[in-house]
């Protein structure tokens, strides 16, 4: 099975990394190995590199894309395991850890993997390969529980007539293929509101989160990602859309505050100090690789290096 991805701000990532040679590191999403590459040609020969992935796909890649490297072990489960993954390990902390979050170009391209509106699969999007698909959600979940899926992680301003056009369409036939139900969105979206990019992917994209828990994982498990980390240790998040992003600059923002006493205490009580520096905004790809793959577009790269 070859695991086709380009690794997204492959570059700046890996050197906000700054890679020790004799350090320990984490890929929480390993997808095609691309990152961990790039971390291993800086790592020593007594340095070491954790990869994990939900995806056997994934898995399946890198086991053999790095079965004689000793310092590799891969690691088949959700990256919101990391806390037991290296207690299992038996690692107390790790010098970095990486996640590139979403979906991967191999995921989207692998038409029975059914997370594209561009080919005609079964509809699946499970990342995992495992639970719940979008063709139960798509043809259990209530027309509420649809338009606050839609509307919440999909960010589409038609939510509410995207749910019920899915809902008249079940009644009728059970919705069981991506391009059934692209087709159905794509007519619940009036006409002059269809010309900025296909009119599927929001809710292609929110029910995605749905069957994967994208977001709940991410939001539960960024606080156990720091606290693996060493002291000097570098967290760094590569989201792809405002939803991811703004859960990461959140979460880093409470990192790097300080003391929170009122501006009039002429000392302070509270005592809070930040616990990482975090760099202000995101970095974004260059107009190269966005020329190169544009899937690239949306990425930014957030980081924190724990005090």
């Amino acid at each position: 099975m070859e695991f086709n991805h380009i690794s997204v701000l492959l570059q700046e990532s890996v050197v906000a990394l700054n890679v020790k040679p004799d350090g320990i590191y984490v890929d929480c999403t390993a997808g095609g190995g691309g990152h961990s590459a790039e971390v291993l040609k800086r790592l020593g020969e007594n340095g070491r590199m954790i990869l994990i992935d939900r995806d056997p796909d994934a898995i399946e890649t890198v086991t053999n894309r790095f079965k004689d490297d000793k310092r590799v072990t891969v690691v088949h489960s959700n990256y919101s395991e990391i806390k037991s993954i290296l207690d299992d390990l038996g690692i107390q902390g790790v010098d970095g850890i990486i996640a590139d979050l979403g979906v991967s170009s191999h995921q989207l391209d692998t038409a029975e993997r059914g997370f594209s509106f561009h080919y005609d699969a079964p509809l699946d999007m499970r990342m995992s390969q495992q639970g719940t698909t979008a063709e139960e959600i798509v043809n259990t979940y209530s027309q509420k529980e649809l338009f606050n899926v839609i509307n919440k992680y999909g960010e589409e301003k038609f939510a509410s007539s995207v749910a019920s056009a899915i809902v008249r369409a079940r009644e009728k036939k059970r919705v069981e293929t991506t391009l059934e139900l692209a087709e159905i969105v794509s007519n619940a979206i009036p006409a002059k509101f269809r010309r900025n990019g296909h009119p599927a992917r929001k809710t292609f994209q929110a029910i995605r989160i749905e069957v994967n828990a994208e977001l709940t994982v991410l939001e539960n498990t960024l606080p156990d990602m720091f606290r693996c980390l060493n002291k000097g240790g570098v967290l760094a998040i590569i989201s792809f859309h405002s939803l991811e992003d703004r859960i990461v600059k959140d979460y880093f923002r409470t990192l790097k505050e300080g003391c929170t006493c009122p501006k009039d205490f002429p000392v302070c009580v509270c005592g809070k100090t930040p616990k990482a520096l975090v760099k202000s905004s995101g970095v974004k790809a260059t107009g190269k690789e966005v020329n190169e793959n544009n899937r690239s577009r949306s990425a930014k790269l957030r980081t924190a290096v724990k005090l």
